[in-house]
């Protein structure tokens, strides 16, 4: 009997499975590969004029035909290379975010960012920063987590006289935003703090005196952040580079080299590249890293066009490899790793510098301060024999070299402009970006309603207030880009417009939970749908706080606790 076999007869041809075609990956625009061509509108705006030309048509031309004779690719492109947005127009709320919206939420104002690096001003320069607040910008000037100034109210006519102003004290707005190497973050006790393995200051300014301004690296991908510190107060995990001290076993103090940070919609934090950087190398090394980004980095999307995606994808082996044959033509020295710090340095109160003399550092709630708030500032540090100040990378303000006879004066005169050196936890550890009073990509109301909630906080949590012995911080954004880092916070909050339970949309905030930078650097826990309205923020804070307080074990950090809490617990 013969079996039955499945067997294709001999006169049928067999036709093999064909493969699927490999999906043939769209070119990124990156330069260094030969695509010079725009791929999107940004990068032909660039392309078409580079944006630094701008100043020219601004002093010439706009400051004379008034905000109505722009043209549209400078105003809504070039003007950021000199500190320029235009900010939201008043009285729409959050569902009109978006770029369908463009034309009705461009106010005829714009937002003015004054350029400080390293946070680093005399008493000149902050009177100049607050005579110009008071003149031109309604009073207006909030200090921004990058150690910025940020006016208001700016009037195109006003910019020119500004600028004559700011530069003749030694500052400017030149790449105050726009797709270039924006402001560079120092430590605000640089040369002076007792915990500082090396000062930063002589790479900073020479990073500012090489490049800020110059042509070649002023047509990057996308915005490149940079942080300079002999100590870890700088966030360095989420900037696109970072050289933060270290002292080597053999070669002393120098810097250990960072790159690919960065938050907004996906977020990364910066790895290290396990490079060891002396002092005078840094601004080489900066240059190599910028012009990798500037030559290999992605410009057809842009919001896949940060360093951080081309890390992602090379590894950090092949860019330290690139760094090194393509662009500084020798190796780097193997170093270690910093220690991380156990809670954020953020220099608030009063500590001994190395000089002898005293930094006094203060809290405005969430940055907010005035141009007139600001003159008194200078006035109380004058009295007290500073010419010091800074600004930090949390929205602080610090006066430098207050003798020990004046401490007690300043820190009164300052406490009576609401500039708390001792601040409650929850004035100390809250951040907030602009948010809907001024910018046209949020959806919710961020600082000024910080005004309001850190004394209800203050209120509420008074009688926990002692128990608190680790920080809970509070990051409130408007919008997902994270300005306020809402993923690295203890408790962060990303603003968006939520669902009251009647089928109205109003204000709210999607939750992130234990985020954190330095020792256990993370980003924060997200619930499944879990949001908050606005009105529902103090309630919220209050309960997941105290439920914190009640349950956590000695030494417990918040974010630790998150990690293992109920659920029920978090919401």
């Amino acid at each position: 009997m013969s079996s039955i076999t499945d067997v294709t007869p001999a006169d049928e041809s067999v036709t093999p499975a064909r493969r699927a075609r490999p999906a043939k990956r769209r070119a990124e625009g990156q330069w260094a590969l030969g695509y010079r061509e725009p791929l999107n509108a940004n990068e032909q705006t660039k392309k078409d004029d580079n944006p630094l030309n701008v100043r020219k048509r601004i002093e010439n031309i706009y400051a004379q035909t008034g905000f109505d004779g722009i043209d549209k690719s400078d105003l809504r492109g070039r003007f950021r290379w000199w500190g320029l947005y235009t900010q939201r127009e008043q009285g729409y709320d959050g569902t009109y975010t978006g770029d369908e919206n463009i034309d009705l939420l461009e106010a005829k104002y714009f937002m003015m960012r004054v350029r400080c690096d390293a946070g680093a001003l005399n008493l000149a320069q902050l009177r100049t920063i607050a005579g110009i607040s008071t003149e031109f910008g309604r009073d207006t000037a909030d200090l921004s987590d990058r150690e910025n100034v940020q006016y208001h109210w700016i009037e195109v006519e006003n910019v020119p006289e500004i600028w004559r102003r700011l530069e003749s004290v030694g500052l400017k707005t030149t790449e105050a935003c726009g797709d270039c190497p924006r402001v560079v973050l120092g430590s605000p006790l640089a040369g002076e703090s007792l915990d500082e393995i090396i000062d930063g200051t002589p790479a900073i300014d020479e990073i500012v005196r090489r490049y800020i301004g110059n042509p070649e690296y002023s047509n990057l991908p996308r915005k490149f952040k940079t942080a300079i510190s002999g100590q870890q107060d700088v966030v360095h995990e989420i900037n696109d580079v970072a050289f933060i001290g270290v002292e080597h076993p053999q070669h002393g103090p120098g810097f250990d080299l960072w790159v690919g940070g960065g938050l907004s919609t996906n977020p990364m934090l910066a790895q290290r590249v396990g490079a060891w950087v002396p002092l005078e190398e840094v601004a080489d090394v900066w240059e190599g890293v910028v012009a990798i980004f500037r030559d290999y980095g992605y410009r057809r999307l842009r919001s896949k066009a940060r360093l951080k995606f081309l890390i992602k994808d090379w590894g950090i082996e092949k860019f330290r490899e690139v760094l090194e044959t393509e662009y500084l033509k020798r190796p780097l020295i193997d170093g270690p790793a910093p220690a991380a710090p156990e809670r954020p340095i953020d220099h608030v109160g009063i500590q001994k510098l190395r000089n002898g003399l005293n930094a006094v550092g203060v809290a405005p709630i969430a940055g907010r301060v005035s141009g007139t708030i600001l003159s008194k500032v200078a006035d109380a540090a004058e009295r007290a024999g500073s010419d010091r100040i800074r600004f930090t990378p949390y929205q602080k303000l610090i006066v430098l070299d207050v003798a020990d006879d004046k401490v007690e004066q300043l820190v009164t005169e300052l406490e009576a402009l609401g500039l708390p050196a001792s601040p409650s936890p929850w004035r100390k550890n809250l951040m907030a970006c602009t948010g809907i009073e001024f910018c046209k990509l949020s959806f919710v109301e961020t600082r000024k309603r910080s005004q309001a909630l850190v004394p209800e906080l203050e209120e509420r949590l008074a009688d926990i207030n002692a128990q608190l012995d680790v920080p809970v911080t509070i990051n409130i954004n408007g919008c997902p880009n994270s300005c306020a880092r809402s993923q690295i916070a203890d408790i962060g909050f990303k603003g968006q417009l939520v669902d009251d339970g009647e089928g109205n949309q109003v204000e709210g905030f999607q939750v992130h939970l234990g985020g954190a930078l330095g020792f256990d650097a993370k980003f924060g826990r997200k619930l499944r749908q879990h949001k908050v309205t606005s009105a529902e923020l103090g309630d919220y804070i209050e309960r997941v706080v105290r439920t914190f307080v009640k349950e956590r074990t000695p030494g417990e950090r918040f974010g630790e606790w998150v990690v293992r809490a109920e659920e029920a617990d978090l919401r």
